[in-house]
């Protein structure tokens, strides 16, 4: 088994996955990720119940056995067959596989919302019970004696790195569910959400919730400031993102419907004071054709034959009148003139709702090499709140971030932000829209006016203005420098008339043989 020294958390993670990995044999990641998410969750909802059955003996026997004492605490009751110590102690029985799916039958039945939510099938013939009995006796470390909070974190930390480790192995479909944590990151500190409702209207697997949640807290928020709203149309990918949001312990109004949100809106009503989605890219299939009179469509009718502008307008038609959102989209989105996709450009961008585009790198992403970018919308970017902090009205400019000079390859083939990127990124469009310590930086960062928008045609592409990077400072007089390269140029043109001459020279002896 894994090390579970906890007086070290750095590599716990990574560690339990290793191990967790080599347990997998050769069965597919996309089937094993939910044996091995469905026991993480497992092992959470019902250590989380011990601890406040514990506490409850202690203080209130009579309440120990009564349901609503759980749920008072965002706890999931967990019936007596499905606790972990019972599934922990038949481990080694061959039919460990059946007691598991009993367990999360059980657990669904008395808690309405997990509902359709948990896998169910350990018990079929394929899955190998000596392989279920070693995770189940590795899970069985994790957080061991940990008080509630460090429990629900570090079970919380090792869902989130197995949900990344697995989109990592299914690569393109792996992508579908997971956005790197890291654009999350980027995304959120950028929009702080602090308080108020916040949307994805493509919520994969919570990944954007999940780092909100860890945003107000890090900053000394309260965690019920915010209220989580999301659809999916992946009926897996939806119970991974309830699961996943469960196990953090955030309250969320998580919608599934398979025709998706364009078709079938489950929020019609929603306006959100931040939005935060990955979109899959230049979707074809998105059925538009059916949706040419869709109210949602200020900006111009999306084409049939891609997504990209449909998922813009229908953020911005779920924006609060001062709210703002951060989308993923491919780079085409930012300077594609196809199906009247840049007449749509060219009315967001003077409709003043562009407040600040960002040039991402390649290898960011598992689903696919497409180069991407981020889109920062504003529904009124004459004015709005950050934190308590007002921002300036910034109508008749938008910032350009170009950050593909950032990151740093975590192996092969992908790469992610630091810290140090993160903050950088983030702490420029704060400077920008506070109107406090911003200042361009060649190759970097620009603040564009609409007039020199329109003189590049609408096309929203970072490297158009923020130009080329300064060199370093070179002291030398600019008199002298020119009269350096002048000379080196002088040089080089010598030796190329020098060259001239000897070619000629021996050509003249071949003709004259």
């Amino acid at each position: 088994m894994a090390s579970l020294d906890n007086g070290s958390d750095l590599g716990i993670e990574a560690s339990l996955f290793k191990t967790a990995d080599k347990l997998r044999g050769n069965m597919e990641p996309s089937d094993y990720k939910h044996v091995a998410l469905g026991l993480i969750f497992l092992k959470h909802i019902s250590d989380s119940f011990e601890l406040k059955r514990q506490q409850l003996l202690t203080e209130y026997p009579e309440g120990a056995e009564d349901p609503d004492e759980y749920l008072a605490e965002n706890i999931f009751w967990v019936p007596q067959e499905a606790r972990w110590s019972h599934l922990q102690a038949s481990a080694k029985q061959t039919t460990i596989g059946k007691l598991i799916d009993e367990a999360m039958i059980a657990i669904e039945k008395v808690n309405p919302s997990l509902k359709g939510v948990l896998p169910k099938d350990y018990g079929r013939p394929a899955l190998n019970a000596v392989m279920l009995g070693e995770l189940i006796d590795l899970i069985s470390g994790i957080a061991l004696g940990e008080g509630k909070d460090k429990a629900r974190d570090l079970l919380g930390r090792v869902y989130e790195y197995f949900l990344g480790q697995f989109a990592g192995s299914e690569g393109k479909r792996g992508g579908e569910f997971y956005t790197p944590r890291s654009v999350v990151r980027t995304m959120v500190e950028m929009l702080e959400p602090y308080k108020g409702r916040v949307y994805d209207p493509c919520c994969g697997s919570g990944g954007m919730f999940v780092q909100s949640e860890k945003f107000v807290e890090a900053h000394g928020g309260r965690l019920g400031d915010i209220a989580i709203y999301g659809q999916e149309s992946n009926y897996t990918t939806w119970r991974l993102c309830k699961m996943n949001l469960a196990v953090r312990g955030i309250d969320a109004d998580i919608k599934w419907n398979s025709e998706g949100t364009f078709h079938k809106n489950e929020l019609p009503d929603l306006r959100a004071d931040v939005i935060l989605a990955n979109p899959p890219f230049n979707i074809s299939d998105w059925g538009g054709e059916r949706l040419r009179e869709d109210g949602r469509w200020k900006y111009g009718t999306p084409p049939a034959g891609n997504a990209n502008y449909a998922w813009l307008q229908h953020i911005l038609h779920h924006l609060a009148p001062s709210g703002t959102a951060g989308v993923v989209l491919a780079n085409g989105s930012m300077s594609s003139t196809q199906s009247g996709e840049g007449e749509m450009r060219k009315a967001m961008i003077e409709g003043e709702v562009v407040d600040c585009m960002i040039a991402l790198p390649g290898q960011l992403f598992y689903s696919t090499q497409i180069p991407a970018c981020l889109w920062f919308l504003a529904k009124d970017k004459s004015n709005g709140i950050a934190r308590d902090r007002k921002l300036r009205d910034r109508r008749g400019e938008v910032l350009f971030i170009d950050a593909r000079k950032l990151g740093f390859m975590v192996d092969r083939t992908r790469k992610e932000f630091s810290d140090a990127d993160v903050t950088q990124i983030a702490e420029t469009y704060h400077a920008w829209r506070l109107g406090e310590g911003y200042a361009d930086i060649p190759g970097f960062c620009k603040s564009a006016s609409i007039e020199e928008i329109r003189s590049h045609g609408h096309v929203l592409t970072s490297g158009r203005y923020v130009g080329a990077e300064v060199a370093e400072e070179d002291e030398t007089p600019f008199a002298e420098r020119f009269a350096d390269l002048q000379e080196q140029l002088e040089a080089q043109f010598a030796e190329a008339d020098a060259l001239t001459t000897t070619i000629r020279e021996r050509l003249a002896k071949v003709v004259g043989l």
